[in-house]
């Protein structure tokens, strides 16, 4: 069995505990920066499962 609560790390808490605080804010900036400059390559790739 795990304990969720020492042994079990998702989100906030998983990045922050590798990259140190405020590292999950960074990676998500970093997926949003990246989102917006590639938001037409993006869009055309997702556009064939329509």
């Amino acid at each position: 069995m795990i304990d969720l609560y020492n042994e079990l790390k998702v989100a906030k808490e998983f990045w922050d505990f590798l990259g140190g605080d405020g590292a999950y804010e960074d990676l998500l900036d970093c997926f949003e920066k990246v989102g917006i400059e590639m938001r037409d390559e993006i869009d055309k790739y997702f556009s064939r499962f329509k």
